[in-house]
């Protein structure tokens, strides 16, 4: 009996082991979901080339200066003129400028009773020179031009302290009487001529200063600048030879001013006599042209 309810109990056990069941079906999802990411790049823009700065074409303007140019005697006060600054110089000789234009003729004739007259805007200018002597910032030509102008405006100074006069020669010892100061010096003419101006070994500077006198180079309407120096040398030596008072010259003969023979080794520095005066006038002088010189007339230059 017990082996028959064994059977029974272990024929069930495994009919209920092998018997249908049911199916369970569940949706799995993964640990992890990789997400992609999208990650967007702008594109590049190449940088705008920034556009040409034109710059606007200024004229540029001169400074405008207020200079003493005149005295008016009827008000007695001195005119300033306001005019335009040209070249940057040490010096400025515009007074002495205006009263050459005003008292000196194309031809060089000198009105020394204008000069009287305009005794006051001269002195002025005097002033000016006795206060202030070149320095040694000063360039050559500024250097020339100064005492160029000093030695013409004391030549004039000292005919008027003695007008009226028919020569310089009337007074006595001209180029000798120690008549100005400048700073702290007195100088006289041939100080002037001898130990400065021929020193700067410029020949043509004979051409430049005047003795008040016929013979003389006729003293130019214009001061002498720094910055126009070169031309005005050159056009007082071109118009002092070609001046048939002055100097007759031909190919082959030479009748010249005693200037040539007072100055001769200023003349000869970079050569001959010949050669120099080739240089300014229209001829081809021959070097071995004869030579013979004038008579000076000392008369006044008026």
């Amino acid at each position: 009996m017990k082996k028959v309810l064994f059977f029974v109990l272990a024929f069930c056990a495994l009919g209920f082991a092998c018997g249908p069941g049911k199916r369970v079906v569940s949706q799995t999802t993964p640990a992890e979901v990789k997400k992609e990411v999208a990650v967007v790049t702008e594109e590049e823009v190449p940088a705008k080339k920034p556009e040409p700065v034109i710059e606007e074409k200024v004229e540029e303007k001169k400074e405008e200066t207020k200079v003493l140019v005149d005295f008016d005697p009827a008000k007695d006060e001195i005119i300033e003129e306001v005019i335009e600054e040209g070249p940057v110089e040490a010096f400025n000789h515009n007074i002495w400028d205006n009263l050459l234009q005003k008292h000196v003729s194309d031809a060089g004739n000198v009105d020394y009773q204008g000069f009287r007259r305009d005794k006051v805007m001269l002195n002025v200018y005097l002033k000016e020179l006795a206060e202030n002597l070149p320095q040694d910032s000063w360039t050559r030509e500024d250097k020339l031009a100064y005492w160029i102008n000093v030695y013409n405006a004391y030549t004039v100074k000292l005919i008027l302290d003695n007008y009226p006069v028919k020569s310089i020669k009337d007074i006595k010892n001209p180029w000798d009487i120690r008549f100005f100061k400048l700073g702290k010096k007195w100088y006289n003419l041939n100080e002037v001529e001898h130990q400065i101006l021929r020193k700067m070994n410029e020949p043509r500077i004979h051409f430049a200063i005047v003795c008040a006198s016929i013979s003389c180079p006729k003293l130019e309407n214009h001061a002498f600048t720094a910055s126009k120096l070169e031309e005005q040398l050159t056009k007082a030596t071109r118009g002092f030879l070609a001046d048939h008072n002055r100097n007759v010259i031909t190919e082959k003969n030479l009748k010249l001013s005693k200037i040539f023979r007072w100055f001769a080794k200023d003349f000869k520095q970079n050569g001959s006599l010949v050669s120099f005066l080739n240089d300014y006038v229209d001829i081809e002088i021959a070097k071995n042209a004869r030579i013979s010189y004038n008579d000076y007339d000392w008369n006044l230059n008026e």
